[in-house]
């Protein structure tokens, strides 16, 4: 079960995300426990795979505002990058980037 202690060891801001969220520990982490459960991650692996990078870019964006809104640092580091790399389009090997996105996801979800 997702805590605000464990929350907090994983590194989020858990402070800005409950001020996001009016305060309300409750909301905050229902909103945390259904994005364990989201498959959006996996849709960006696969459209990087395949070089649909307007695609890419357009769900790691949101990616991105989810993770930011919520203040899950480690996993808002990482999308950012991906984000502005594919802002610019890049052709590049996004593999290093996932693995660490995917990784902290992965650890998020065990909590």
């Amino acid at each position: 079960m997702i805590t605000i202690e464990k929350l907090r060891e994983f590194g989020a801001d858990v402070d800005d995300g409950l001020s996001r969220c009016l305060n309300k520990a409750e909301l905050y982490l229902n909103l945390v426990g259904k994005l364990t459960e989201d498959k959006t991650l996996y849709l960006l692996e696969q459209q990087l795979v395949r070089k649909e990078f307007d695609g890419a870019f357009e769900t790691a964006h949101s990616l991105k505002g989810v993770y930011a809104n919520l203040s899950l640092t480690p996993l808002t580091g990482p999308v950012t990058d991906i984000t502005e790399l594919l802002r610019n389009r890049t052709d590049t090997e996004y593999t290093e980037l996932m693995d660490k996105l995917k990784n902290e996801f992965e650890r998020l979800c065990e909590l």
